[in-house]
């Protein structure tokens, strides 16, 4: 039996955040990040962009903190290593190869995983569905000999691949059951505008299209498409979303269909279990609600927060307005505030067709979220504070 004073389970920047914390404010107490993956934990933002584009950086470059960080700071790091299971009550994760440690405090920070269609031939080789730094080195492979590409998906993820292929030589073709890109988060004048940006930039845009399946023996050959539509794809990249990774808790208090669930210090019901990052549902202190965010700033600033908040020596409430940013089409996007329902009607300062503007949306009077284009990071951080009493202001009146 290994006996630590503090576990985290997953090995994304959330669990490294985790780590730095407990390490400012508890300098001495036991440490154990276990990880499935074979790296130290490492960004991903740049997988479906520079790595998928040209193969730069390599995976040593991505990484959070070296290995000399961890060893520094007497924290034990279990790469390529997975935990079968979490024992709530006694306080035991048994580990792949048997071993079990038992914990005092644990976080759990096992990210998500892709959403995987249910067509057929969904799991025929070549239909991809990219998470990690293996699944871009994998995909590059492919397109080393493969030309028609299908991107199945046109949120964050399908909009980052599709501008990381252009210009490489493949034919590229994008299917969606939306009106328009990034349609989810941007008014519809906004995502028109994107939307023509893909299609003058020579992707072929399949709109309002619903997948049907993939064609193929042993690897995928065809698309097909509800409304009948049948065209190449020697790759298909699917990005239609992702699902919490609970699957170690799953049927205990831990796991509910929206995330685990997690108070405003990101502590479960569970007193001494934290959860962060993809997993984590967390009560959302500005805008009301709850909220699950899915992306590298929150993860990381979550990380950090519920660190402290193991110690015991670092009181502190997760609130914040989330903000994140992509990269599309040489394009730099900000994200800031709420974005959980539709904006119909946008504020717009500066020029779309100059690339360079800040949409403003608003619910009432408020101020609940921006879009900004090309602009600075001073500006960003402003409208993080506008949103933010903007909408302490509405939760007053």
């Amino acid at each position: 039996m290994i006996h630590r004073d503090y576990l985290i389970v997953g090995g994304g920047v959330a669990g490294a955040s985790v780590c730095d914390a407990l390490r400012q404010y508890d300098p001495k107490g036991s440490v154990t990040l276990v990880s499935n993956e074979p790296f130290l934990p490492y960004q991903r933002p740049p997988l479906s962009k520079s790595v998928l584009k040209d193969g730069t950086p390599d995976v040593d470059k991505l990484i959070e903190k070296n290995a000399e960080w961890y060893q520094k700071r007497g924290i034990e790091t279990r790469l390529g290593t997975l935990v079968r299971e979490f024992n709530i009550d006694r306080r035991l994760a048994v580990l792949e190869c048997g071993q079990t440690i038992e914990f005092r405090k644990a976080c759990l920070a096992t990210g998500s995983r892709p959403r995987r269609p249910q067509v057929a031939g969904f799991n025929l080789g070549n239909v991809v569905y990219l998470r990690n730094y293996r699944d871009i080195l994998a995909t590059r492979e492919i397109l080393e000999s493969e030309k028609y590409v299908v991107i199945v998906g046109s949120g964050f993820l399908g909009a980052e691949v599709a501008s990381s292929l252009l210009g490489t030589g493949v034919k590229l073709s994008l299917l969606t059951r939306d009106r328009a890109m990034l349609q989810e988060f941007l008014d519809p004048g906004t995502a028109d505008w994107l939307t023509e940006k893909f299609r003058g930039a020579g992707v072929q845009l399949l709109l309002n299209e619903n997948l049907n399946g993939f064609e193929g023996k042993t690897v995928v050959k065809n698309v097909q498409t509800k409304s009948g539509l049948r065209f190449p794809a020697g790759l298909a990249i699917v990005a239609i979303g992702a699902e919490p990774n609970l699957q170690l808790v799953q049927h205990t208090p831990l796991s509910s269909p929206g995330g685990c669930p997690v108070n405003e210090f990101l502590e479960s019901d569970e007193k001494g279990i934290y959860a962060v990052g993809d997993i984590a549902l967390y009560p959302d202190r500005v805008f009301g609600g709850v909220r699950r965010s899915t992306n590298h700033e929150m993860a990381k600033l979550q990380g950090f927060v519920a660190g402290g908040n193991m110690t015991g020596r670092k009181r502190q409430k997760f609130e914040i307005v989330p903000t994140w940013s992509s990269a599309v089409l040489g394009m730099h996007f900000d994200f800031v505030g709420d974005f959980s329902i539709p904006h119909l009607l946008a504020e717009v300062e500066g020029s779309r067709d100059k690339q360079n503007f800040i949409a403003r949306y608003r619910r009432g009077d408020a101020l609940i979220a921006a879009l900004l284009c090309n602009r600075k990071p001073e500006e960003v951080r402003k409208l993080q504070e506008d949103i933010r009493l903007s909408a302490l202001s509405r939760q007053k009146k």
